[in-house]
């Protein structure tokens, strides 16, 4: 079985969010993304503290597909530096992680 995991993003809109989870459902890199709305972000950016609202996004996929989802993220967010991270889930729902690894590609090539 393939290692599923969270990868949490955030965006510069939920227009953004909406095309690049598109996107990134569509190369089947994750089986599903939760867009939120409406964050508000605190940050340093280069050497200041910048206030920002966001659109932040959890999706579900794979360690396999990761590298393909990072790549794809990249080309087509606005950010230099855009926030892609992951971890993985130690347990949970037998068949909900399963459905992750059926609707990614990158399990389907193991």
């Amino acid at each position: 079985m393939s290692q599923p995991i969270f990868v949490y993003m955030t965006f510069e809109n939920e227009e953004q969010a909406r095309a690049i989870g598109k996107a990134l459902l569509e190369r089947r890199c994750i089986a599903c993304i939760n867009i939120f709305p409406a964050v508000t972000s605190m940050y340093w950016w280069k050497g200041e503290i910048q206030h920002a609202s966001e659109v932040a996004a959890v999706a579900k996929s794979t360690v396999e597909a990761f590298k393909e989802l990072e790549q794809t993220v990249k080309e087509l967010h606005s950010y230099d530096v855009p926030c892609i991270v992951a971890w993985p889930l130690a347990t949970g729902h037998s068949p909900f992680l399963q459905w992750i690894e059926d609707e990614t590609q990158y399990s389907q090539k193991v």
